[in-house]
């Protein structure tokens, strides 16, 4: 299945709810840290979602698998 657009807001709210916290800000960028060691960021950019490109990259970050994402989507 295709990634499609997602809301910074959301993916966030689903990065929290798997353990992650933001740790620091840098710009419209926030970071995000696992306890196991994980981390990324989300940019923020006034309304603009998350491509499907930028997506892929932040979930190879996070090690989290397409399936297991959409999973965790369907559940919000």
């Amino acid at each position: 299945m295709r990634l499609t657009p997602i809301r910074p807001q959301r993916l966030e709210k689903l990065l929290v709810d798997i353990g992650f916290a933001p740790t620091r800000q840098r710009g419209s960028h926030v970071f995000y840290k696992h306890k196991d060691g994980r981390v990324t960021s989300i940019p923020f950019h006034g309304g603009e979602d998350i491509g499907p490109v930028l997506l892929g990259k932040i979930l190879k970050e996070i090690r989290l698998e397409r399936k297991e994402y959409l999973r965790l989507l369907k559940g919000k």
